[in-house]
This record gives structure tokens, C-alpha cells and sequence, in this order.
């Protein structure tokens, strides 16, 4: 039998990267499949009123929004429950596992099933989702300058999967059949849990229980008494996505839930200096909250804006803007990440790099600028309501710039700021701030969207258009804001950079 990696034998590694960085992202990278072809074509199934679910535009951004939410805040439990109990492997395989069941419930007959298997879906991605960025963390010693250099790489290669299963899910459900979207999900799932499962020995130590220290049979009660309360919570997350308004209900508890959680184990760590990092971790969380509300139009309005009012016209290629919609941001991110790792690797030679806090405000300022060229592309509108491809896409490439100033360094920050035992509950709350962030997107897109059904597209058009441009001046106050608290927070962050 061979001896188990010893975590020295993992972090001392030569190189750039750690060998293992590539597992997890070849796992990584199914699931981000998994996730955004779903993500892809959620409001566009739920909008089609012939093989979907026939809902109005506003319903169909509402309750994206709250699927999405339910996405990323059960991450936060799922992140407490790897923390606590099962430990990143167990726990990412028994997310996968029931992702992997959820995606073959809807492909068995979407109209009928969606809700059930979208609510397994949820809870498998809670357990699945948060687990992967943190293993990812504990491939570095404490100060190594090369972590933010492999998330920027995890970051870039898991993009590859979400720009297969953006481009083939939504070909696959608006061209032949929404059961193939939804299946091929479920296909590249099991891919990814299986490479899991057979790449996990080489982690070592990482990723495994912290109750090895306690006898098997408390151990395995208690990692039972984790799958049980997952189960139960399946009818109760049914109820809440099925009508809109019991999100809201759940949304308004668990964020002071998880802030008290949150503030009670800042008072526990009773370290100042662990504290001060804490605290600073919080208001990079809140901030993300704002970004991803408005990053987050690209699964809802904007879906429903490329599939009503843009032509199928990119740089003299007929394509489905709907495919671009989903893969355009992935492809961007291949490309520009490397780039943009490389432009702060010049800047820090020459002492000129921004620290985390401007890079953040350099997002929302950029994030911005993304908005002001989807709201000018109305100026690029033809008789029949249809708008420009390019422009679209243009605007596409601004708003990837933005993301990459911001959540692979997230990722990374949040890893740097964390106490090693807190490392899942900080990554759940960082994925916590998505769900408010998709809860918010799913508002704001619901009241740009026009409650008329059978509006013209001129004037669903003119409605998205003139909601995007109001994203674009709270986006660049947001940006300006942060610039200027840099200083005050980068103090809590101490020798963090």
C-alpha cells in the first residue's frame, strides 16, 4: 500500500504550480459544465412558452434569481458541513453525486420534473461548490507567492468547461430538445466525479475529515446525520423556489443568520490580528454582493435580451446570440487571464501593482463601463427591435475584464485572510454574497423587464437599455467608494496583499 502525501511533500513543490492544481481543476472544470449550461439556458426554458414553462419575462428573472440564490447560499452550509464534519472530499462527492441525480430527473422530463431535480441540483452544488477553491488554498504554505498565480490558472482553465456547456447546452435545448440540455449535464458530472475519485489520493491530508481524531462510529454518525439533514431539506427548497416570495422570506434570514454566525467566530478566534483580517475579509464580501447583482444580468435579463432583440450577426457569422450570451465571458476569461496575470506580475517589478482593495475598485469601474455599452448598443437598434451582436459582445469583453480584476483574486483573498479552520466557512460566505448577489439580479432584472407579455421589442429594448444604464452609474459610485476606503482596509489586512 502506498504511504499517504504528507502536506510538506505537497507544498514544497517545485515549479509554478503544484501537481495537484491540475486535478482539481480537470474536476473543477466539469462541474463549471454542469453549472453554467444549466445556468444558460434556465430563463430561456422557463421563458419558452411552447416546450418550457411559459413564463412572462419579470417570472422568468424572478425566479432565476431565486434558484440561483439557493445555488450559492447552500454553499454556505455546505462549506460549515465540510468545515466541521465531512471534510472537502466527502463532501464534494456527495454533492456531485446528487447534481449528478437532479440533472437526470429534469432530462427524464423537464416541464414536468424541473422543479425537483433543480432543488437536488441546489443542494448537491451547495455541497460540491465551495469545497474545490478551498483544497485549491491548502496546495500553498502560508506567504507563498505563488498562490495567486494558480487560482489565476484554476480560474482560467475551469473556464474552459463552462464555455463547452454554455455553447452545447443551449444548442442542445433550443435546437433539439431540452431533455439532451439537461442529460449532457448530468454526463459531464459524472466525468468530473469520477476523475475526482480516482485523483483524490494524491491530496494527501487535504480535504479530509477533522473528526479522524474521533472514534468511527461518532465520525460516520454524525457525517449520516449531514447527508439525513441535506435530504430533508429538499421538500422545504421546493416550496421556496416554486413561489417567489418565500425567497424572500429565506433570503431576509439567512444573511443576519450567517452574519451573527459570522461575527461569533470573529469574537471566538479572540486573535486582534486574525479579527482585523476577518473584518477586512467581510467588506470584500459585501462589495461582492453589489458586483454580482449586476455581473449576474448575464443568466437573466441579458438571456432574455439576446434572445429577443439581437440580430444573429457576429463580425459576418450567423450565430444565436443566446450561445454567445453563455460563452462569450468564459472565452474572454481563457484568454485575458493569463494576460492580465502576467500585467500584474510587470507592475509588481516595477512596484506599480495595485493592491487587492484598488483591484476591486478597478472592477467596478470597469464593470461599470461594461453597462454603458450594453445600455448605448439602443443606438445600434434596427426597425424590428433588434439591436447589435457586436456591441453585445464588446460589451462582454468589458465586464470579463472586470471579473478577472476581482474573483479569482477573491478566491485567493479569501484563502489569505481565513484562519485555517475557518477556511470553508469564509469560502461559503464568499459564495453566500453570490447568492445575494443572484437574488439581487433576479430583482433588478425582474423591474427592468416589462410586465406585458406582448410588448413590442422596441419597447422591451428600451426598457432593458435604460435599466443597464442605471447599473452603470451605481456601478461606478460603488468603484469610487471602495478606491477610497483602500486605505482604511488595507490597514485590517496587515502584511496581506
Amino acid at each position: 500500500m502506498n504511504k499517504e502525501l504528507t502536506l510538506d511533500e505537497i507544498q514544497n513543490f517545485e515549479g509554478k504550480y503544484p501537481k495537484q492544481l491540475w486535478m482539481l481543476f480537470l474536476t473543477e472544470m466539469w462541474e463549471r459544465f454542469c453549472f453554467y449550461g444549466m445556468r444558460g439556458v434556465l430563463t430561456i426554458f422557463m421563458a419558452d412558452k411552447i416546450l418550457g414553462l411559459s413564463y412572462s419575462d419579470k417570472e422568468a428573472n424572478l425566479k432565476y434569481g431565486a434558484i440561483q440564490a439557493f445555488v450559492y447560499a447552500f454553499t454556505f452550509i455546505g462549506g460549515i458541513c465540510a468545515d466541521k464534519i465531512l471534510g472537502f472530499k466527502k463532501s464534494l462527492f456527495f454533492g456531485g453525486i446528487i447534481m449528478i441525480v437532479g440533472n437526470l430527473i429534469i432530462a427524464a422530463s423537464p416541464k414536468e420534473f424541473f422543479y425537483i431535480g433543480i432543488t437536488l441540483s441546489i443542494i448537491g452544488t451547495g455541497f460540491f461548490k465551495p469545497n474545490i477553491s478551498s483544497m485549491v488554498g491548502d496546495l500553498y504554505k502560508e506567504g507563498d507567492p505563488r498562490r495567486d498565480a494558480g487560482f489565476g490558472l484554476f480560474y482560467s482553465g475551469i473556464n474552459i468547461g463552462a464555455l463547452l456547456g454554455g455553447a452545447l447546452c443551449v444548442y442542445l435545448g433550443k435546437y433539439h430538445s431540452w431533455s439532451y440540455a439537461f442529460l449532457a449535464a448530468a454526463i459531464v458530472m459524472i466525468i468530473g466525479v469520477v476523475t475526482f475519485t480516482i485523483t483524490k489520493k494524491y491530496l494527501g491530508p487535504i480535504g479530509n475529515s477533522p473528526l479522524l481524531h474521533i472514534e468511527d462510529s461518532k465520525r460516520k454518525m454524525r457525517e449520516i446525520f449531514v447527508y439525513i439533514g441535506a435530504l430533508v431539506c429538499i421538500p422545504l427548497i421546493l416550496i421556496m423556489i416554486q413561489n417567489t416570495s418565500y425567497t424572500d422570506y429565506f433570503m431576509y434570514t439567512v444573511g443576519p443568520l450567517a452574519l451573527i454566525y459570522f461575527l461569533y467566530e470573529v469574537v471566538k478566534t479572540k486573535n486582534i490580528n486574525a479579527q482585523k483580517k476577518l473584518i477586512a475579509a467581510l467588506v470584500f464580501i459585501l462589495f461582492s454582493i453589489i458586483f454580482w447583482a449586476f455581473f449576474e444580468q448575464s443568466g437573466g435579463s441579458l438571456s432574455l435580451f439576446a434572445e429577443k432583440n439581437l440580430r444573429f450577426n457576429l463580425a459576418g457569422l450567423q450565430i444565436d446570440p443566446n450561445v454567445i450570451n453563455n460563452t462569450s465571458n468564459s472565452f474572454f476569461v481563457i484568454i485575458f487571464s493569463p494576460l492580465i496575470g502576467l500585467l500584474w506580475l510587470w507592475l509588481a517589478k516595477k512596484k506599480l501593482e495595485p493592491n487587492t482593495v484598488i483591484k476591486f475598485g478597478i472592477a467596478f469601474l470597469f464593470l461599470a463601463a461594461s453597462f454603458y455599452v450594453f445600455y448605448y448598443n439602443k443606438f445600434f437598434v434596427d426597425a424590428d427591435g433588434k439591436a447589435s451582436l457586436n456591441v453585445f459582445t464588446f460589451a462582454y469583453l468589458v465586464i470579463t475584464i472586470a471579473e478577472l480584476c476581482l474573483s479569482p483574486i477573491g478566491l485567493s483573498i479569501m484563502t489569505k485572510l481565513s484562519p485555517k479552520h475557518l477556511s470553508g466557512m469564509m469560502m461559503g460566505m464568499w459564495f453566500l454574497a453570490s447568492a445575494y448577489g443572484q437574488y439581487a439580479a433576479g430583482l433588478l432584472g425582474a423591474g427592468m423587464s416589462t410586465p406585458d407579455k406582448d410588448a413590442s421589442l422596441m419597447t422591451k429594448l428600451t426598457s432593458y437599455t435604460d435599466g443597464y444604464l442605471q447599473l452603470a452609474e451605481y456601478a461606478l459610485i460603488a468603484g469610487v467608494v471602495l478606491i477610497v476606503l483602500s486605505v482604511g482596509i488595507k490597514k485590517l489586512m496587515q502584511e496581506v496583499k
